[in-house]
């Protein structure tokens, strides 16, 4: 059930959620009041609080101070500002963990994981959980009345710097999350193959997380894609435990908590943690580099579909610069709209930063804030205030759910995880910007595509790219089929249909699970060197992977052909068609501007094409919610829009600009 933020004022007017992290703890008294005004006239009506107060709240074991946060919370209020109260449990004080040392994480190589930092807790740890519900009853019982609550934000960022925990909690935990999976050891022994290198199991107790074994010595693949799983799960099932006493003592309140749905942040299954929240909410900072934005767009267009299409909330991104990178580099002109605006044009009705005031002190003094260090005199709040104008004219956006392209790209976490593990073909692989790649393809060809969780509702799109589908348990190849059955058009990548659930390779030959379905044979792998290069008859150069492909359907079409190397006159890119359906293959990494070409003749197949005219398919991305057609600028010059926004409407470099189906800008 899709619940969203519960205003605390004229709950049913439409508005766009616009705030930040906020940390008065930081700040002497006096400032509080001076932040309370700054923020309204940014136009900031929403912000989370308490996200790291819980040793400020609770100072020790039998000793709470609320008295500054009822302060804070009437202060905002007052103002008609909405709080989204965390539960406060990210980081343990040092009382905490000074008296329970066997909360720390530990690392694979048996190494404590101290305080110092932050988040240095044991998902598993029952004596963590204990305390941390205790504060999370607390804070319920004494705020879930109060009239500035909008939400509950469970912790924060989960699994950030936590996910993987090889302690002895960890272990004991592990074992049960895999009896219940397989029930018996013996079945385990089958599933994880232990009769290699005499792995064997006779008793559960035997079993440990895949700690680190030795230079060169690879622990059991299978066992390492379970403590992925198992771990996910885990920091899931903390999730489930503070929202389960949020429910009881204070139903009426909407719960979520902060995703990290960007970049190679890969720890967290969020496909299976989306339906545990009334409302989905996400993280993101963009990465510089030349596929920076549309990594952006990437991630944001997955968080939308992660969210069933239905509002969600970009809980922190950046002003500017973060303080992370090896050299962090300020937003150029008009970048902090553009990043705040793609957000909502795939589905989020809140948008947010990291944070309110920059801090003086600590370890992110540097990441920018909403209000800088060089105060409200500056660029950056001007250019705050002028977004919270701009997401208050587009109050009518609010609530509209993302309408559907009709091509997506599958994103599949088992596939991510495997992938990429050890004693592999090759250890170049990447999952993620095989993906990201063509999506920029979709971009730079003007043809909306979302970004679907492989379990998800699929089945509607007309075209649908599968790339590095690694893991492909007998169920999925089955939907696979039964999609191209009905007429739905796939295209799919090297590396893919190779293994089921369980890390064991469909026999026969590749791509295994889906080779009768593609029409095609793979004996071996031929992976390619840093320096080789394999060009093809189209004029492309693959690089990382090649294939070496017998055809065995005479139906399947041969697209490309290999021109040089190893597998030079052999196929390189196929497709098979399935009645009104058809199944491709790409057995190369292109890269964005070669998959272009092949993405457009694919397309055309499917009969699948932009919504753009020409001279703008590119250089402009369209995203659509309902009536509200979004134009982000993909360049820095200013691009000429009245074919589709209206006569003399222009979009400046990065800009972005709002216009209504037949409507006026």
């Amino acid at each position: 059930m899709h619940r969203w933020l519960r205003w605390p004022t004229d709950p049913h007017r439409p508005r766009l959620g616009f705030g930040a992290d906020y940390n008065p703890e930081q700040w002497p008294r006096h400032v509080w009041r001076d932040d309370a005004r700054a923020m309204r006239t940014a136009g900031v009506n929403i912000v989370s609080l308490a996200i790291f107060s819980w040793a400020r709240i609770q100072p020790g074991a039998d000793t709470w101070d609320f008295a500054w946060l009822d302060e804070v919370m009437d202060l905002l209020h007052a103002h008609d500002i909405a709080v989204d109260l965390a539960t406060a449990t990210a980081s343990p004080p040092p009382w905490l963990t000074a008296a329970h040392p066997e909360i720390l994480p530990v690392d694979r190589d048996g190494r404590t994981v101290w305080p110092g930092a932050r988040q240095h807790w044991r998902p598993t740890s029952p004596v963590f959980r204990e305390h941390a519900l205790i504060l999370v009853r607390a804070m319920a019982e004494r705020y879930g009345d109060h009239p500035a609550l909008a939400a509950w934000h469970i912790s924060n960022e989960l699994g950030c710097h936590n996910v993987y925990d090889y302690s002895d909690d960890a272990a004991a935990a592990f074992r049960r999350w895999l009896q219940d999976r397989y029930g018996t050891v013996e079945e385990l022994n089958r599933a994880w193959a232990t009769t290699f290198w005499s792995q064997r199991y006779g008793d559960w107790d035997q079993i440990l997380p895949p700690r680190r074994t030795g230079a060169s010595s690879y622990p059991n693949p299978t066992q390492q894609l379970d403590f992925k799983r198992f771990s996910s799960d885990a920091l899931r099932e903390h999730l489930r435990a503070e929202r389960a006493v949020l429910l009881e003592l204070t139903p009426d309140v909407p719960v979520t908590t902060n995703f990290m749905v960007m970049g190679e942040t890969r720890g967290m299954d969020y496909a299976s943690w989306a339906a545990e929240l009334d409302f989905v909410a996400n993280d993101h900072y963009v990465v510089p580099g030349p596929q920076g934005p549309d990594e952006q767009s990437f991630s944001a267009n997955l968080v939308g579909n992660l969210a069933g299409g239905l509002p969600w909330y970009l809980m922190e991104h950046s002003t500017s610069a973060v303080n992370w990178q090896p050299v962090n580099v300020a937003k150029a002109p008009g970048e902090l709209a553009r990043d705040s605006l793609t957000h909502v044009a795939h589905g989020a009705d809140a948008v947010c930063f990291f944070q309110w005031r920059q801090s003086a002190g600590g370890a992110e003094k540097y990441h920018s804030a909403m209000l800088p260090h060089a105060g409200e005199d500056s660029a950056v709040f001007r250019d705050v205030c002028s977004l919270g104008a701009t997401l208050r004219d587009l109050s009518a956006v609010a609530g509209t759910p993302r309408t559907p392209a009709r091509a997506a790209i599958v994103f599949d976490w088992d596939s991510w995880w495997a992938s990429e593990q050890d004693s592999h073909p090759t250890d170049r692989l990447r999952y993620r910007q095989e993906a990201l790649d063509w999506y920029t393809a979709f971009l730079e060809l003007g043809i909306r595509a979302d970004v679907v969780p492989a379990g998800g509702v699929w089945e509607g799109y007309e075209l649908l790219v599968a790339p590095i589908l690694y893991v492909v348990p007998a169920g999925l190849a089955e939907r696979l089929t039964q999609y191209v059955a009905a007429g739905g058009h796939l295209v799919t990548t090297y590396f893919s249909g190779i293994v089921d659930e369980h890390e064991h390779v469909w026999l026969g030959g590749y791509p295994g699970a889906l080779r009768e379905l593609l029409g095609i044979r793979i004996e071996e792998f031929a992976p390619l060197l840093d320096d080789e290069r394999a060009e093809l008859d189209n004029g492309a150069t693959g690089t990382l992977w090649t294939d070496r492909i017998d055809v065995t359907d005479p139906g399947a079409e041969i697209l490309a052909r290999y021109k040089t190397g190893a597998q030079a006159g052999r196929p390189a890119i196929t497709r098979r068609s399935h009645g009104p359906g058809s199944a491709a293959y790409v057995s190369t990494r292109l890269g964005p501007a070669a998959l272009q070409p092949v993405l457009a003749e694919l397309a055309a197949r499917a009969g699948v094409t932009s919504e753009l005219p020409p001279d703008l398919r590119g250089r402009v991305e369209l995203a659509v919610r309902g009536p509200h057609r979004f134009l982000i600028n993909r360049t820095g010059r200013t691009v000429d829009v009245s074919a589709v926004a209206g006569p003399g409407a222009l979009l400046a470099p990065r800009g972005v600009l709002v216009a209504s189906q037949g409507g006026t800008p």
